[in-house]
């Protein structure tokens, strides 16, 4: 088959942080989230040019700083190398770091049969005085080397032109490239033609890789006298000092969560205004056509009206806490918050790549266990995955603001604050348990010494804020409220049949939540509501739904636009403000929802481990809330 008419090949590699997706963009015209931090370029995602009457298929390789496939990144970008054989490899490198990039490259070079160099970020390279002689460096190289700053667009024509060029062999057979770089040093780790690459590279082929990589960039690299500090040094000078740091990491968490909870209820109960007018027409429907009573109660009551009350209660919080959230993490931030975690993460003997898995959790804890690929250490990557539930998910958030709006509500600014001030204590407190529960998994049934890494704080960099805005609505909220809608119609049909199929006169729900009571009642609750607990594991979003479902004696989940309302509700059924709070921390350290464990299982591909993945949250929950609440019992409180 002849070159112009089959599509060509190209491969896109480099370390994390690079902009590696930023040049894909630009490249495909495809709207990657630029980054690598956690969950973004794992999977692989191809996009097509035509450029001079000819196909080229753009890969995005994951972010990686070797080819020793030591983590499931480096295994993936090696083994497509090798595997795949690209016609092309396009080895994106920050210019602002170019020896540690180079270490990648040289690597690179062993195993690609036609590579092209895209040196981006010239544009901060140039704000931090550095000059780099391209000429030079592609002499070195072997390879045609291209000057790019991918967020301006500036060079990426001149780099396609150079990738159809090099796909059309016009640089020359493979032997000639890096030529120059392999004279210098007689081993083999820099020679081509070996594709001896990964982890049958030796050590001593790596140290010669390094001194390579030390060796070229001191030719090529150039500072134009004194810089003055950037305005990236300038802000991590405050953001992760170790007196304001921490402060700070909190401020920015509970304005996001102000900001939440401030805004989410008034398009709320709009929405499930909308939405439960919609059920009135669609039980009008069914009705004349004359359906069964058990079947409008399955399909309208049941599913329909689940559904209803998981997209009125998720969608507007998420809406407002997805984008802020995201617009930190595009800024450059949450590298900070992993900075400034990573000390805790080590004392309690996990990793401190933990933090950024934990900080995926908070927008789901399926999400967060995928994130842990990012940990090489599988020891370090279980404790990871078993501990990332301990942080509140999306769908465990509408039931944190909504009690703590119920319960911890004051007058005047104390309104919007008091149940602030509730969400961020309880969040701490998942944060914190995460790291005893970490530092218990390492003394027992993951015994072992915390591994090093190397954390790279990218600059700051301005987000793109309505490309942001629809992206964050697109691969998370939307993302999030599919998978939930998917849980929740099943689960809305069994939690109708469990509350309308009686025994002996009283529902299976009556008879499971009276069952119940003794344990419920050690824990600061009642039957009631742990059983909603059980039933909502498909979904944490329809807990409280259930439970006033039963504390109102209904077949069918209640529609309660109020929080004043469903605060009367609940203290009806006997709650308090201990009540409340034993809810919430039961909400926080219970089970993760099924999705999750079943996440779990796929990861680790152990049942042994998605089991404990249930029972250690569960185990940590019952036994805090009945430390509580005997707390609470010799206080007097109860």
């Amino acid at each position: 088959m002849s070159m112009s008419n089959r599509p060509l090949l190209v491969a896109l590699a480099g370390n994390p942080n690079v902009g590696k997706s930023t040049v894909f963009n630009a490249l495909t015209g495809l709207r990657q989230h630029t980054g690598n931090w956690t969950g973004k370029t794992v999977a692989l995602l191809a996009g097509t040019v035509h450029y001079a009457g000819q196909e080229l298929r753009f890969v995005d390789l994951p972010g990686t700083y070797s080819l020793r496939a030591s983590s499931r990144e480096e295994e993936v970008a090696r083994d497509f190398l090798l595997h795949e054989k690209p016609d092309v490899t396009v080895c994106v490198v920050d210019a602002t770091c170019l020896e540690r990039n180079l270490n990648f490259v040289l690597q690179v070079l062993r195993a690609a049969p036609r590579c092209v160099v895209c040196l981006n970020l010239m544009d901060e390279a140039r704000a931090h005085g550095l000059l780099i002689d391209t000429d030079l460096l592609s002499t070195e190289l072997g390879v045609p080397v291209v000057p790019t700053a991918a967020r301006s667009g500036e060079g990426i024509a001149d780099l396609l032109e150079t990738v159809y060029q090099a796909a059309r062999g016009s640089q020359g057979p493979q032997d000639a490239q890096g030529a120059r770089a392999s004279e210098h040093t007689d081993d083999p780790a820099t020679h081509k033609g070996s594709r001896t690459v990964g982890s049958t590279t030796t050590d001593s082929e790596v140290a010669a890789i390094y001194r390579e990589a030390e060796r070229i960039a001191s030719r090529v690299v150039r500072r134009s006298g004194e810089v003055s500090k950037t305005l990236t040094d300038r802000l991590d000078d405050i953001v992760t000092s170790r007196r304001f740091g921490i402060p700070i990491m909190l401020f920015l968490l509970g304005m996001v969560f102000f900001i939440t909870i401030s805004l989410a209820n008034y398009p709320s109960a709009a929405l499930s205004w909308v939405l439960f007018k919609v059920e009135d027409a669609l039980s009008a429907i069914v009705l004349s056509l004359r359906a069964p009573e058990w079947l409008h109660g399955i399909l309208v009551l049941g599913c329909y009206r689940t559904v209803a009350w998981v997209v009125a209660v998720m969608l507007p919080p998420m809406a407002i806490f997805f984008p802020l959230f995201t617009l930190l993490e595009d800024f450059g931030y949450l590298p900070r918050v992993a900075f400034n975690l990573d000390h805790l993460f080590h004392r309690s003997g996990g990793h401190g790549k933990q933090a950024l898995t934990m900080s995926m959790g908070f927008g789901c804890n399926a999400a967060g266990v995928v994130a842990a690929r990012i940990i090489e250490s599988p020891r370090e990557r279980l404790i990871a995955i078993l501990t990332n539930c301990f942080v509140p998910c999306n769908g465990r958030f509408p039931t944190l603001i909504l009690l703590s709006s119920i319960f911890f509500r004051g007058r005047g600014f104390l309104g919007s604050a008091g149940p602030c001030l509730a969400v961020l204590g309880i969040i701490l407190a998942g944060v914190g348990m995460t790291l005893v529960v970490s530092r218990m998994l390492t003394a027992t049934i993951l015994k072992g010494v915390p591994s090093s890494f190397v954390l790279e704080l990218p600059p700051y960099r301005k987000p793109e804020f309505w490309k942001t805005i629809a992206r964050s609505w697109k691969d998370r909220t939307v993302w999030v409220l599919k998978r939930a809608v998917s849980v929740a119609l099943p689960c809305g049909a069994i939690t109708w049949l469990v509350a309308n199929t009686t025994l002996n006169g009283q529902t299976v729900m009556t008879h499971v939540a009276g069952r119940l009571d003794p344990l419920a009642a050690l824990l600061g609750m009642d039957g009631v509501i742990l059983t909603a607990f059980i039933l909502g594991f498909p979904a944490n979003e329809i807990v409280i739904p259930i439970a006033l479902m039963s504390y109102l004696s209904q077949g069918a989940m209640v529609d309660l636009r109020s929080p004043d309302l469903i605060g009367a509700v609940l203290r009806s059924g006997g709650w308090t403000w201990t009540t409340g709070l034993s809810v919430l921390l039961f909400s926080l350290l219970h089970f993760p929802c099924g999705t999750t464990v079943y996440t779990v299982y796929q990861e680790t591909g152990s049942k042994k481990w998605a089991a404990m993945s249930f029972l250690i949250p569960t185990g940590v929950a019952c036994a805090v809330l009945f430390m509580l609440n005997g707390i609470f019992t010799l206080l007097g409180l109860n």
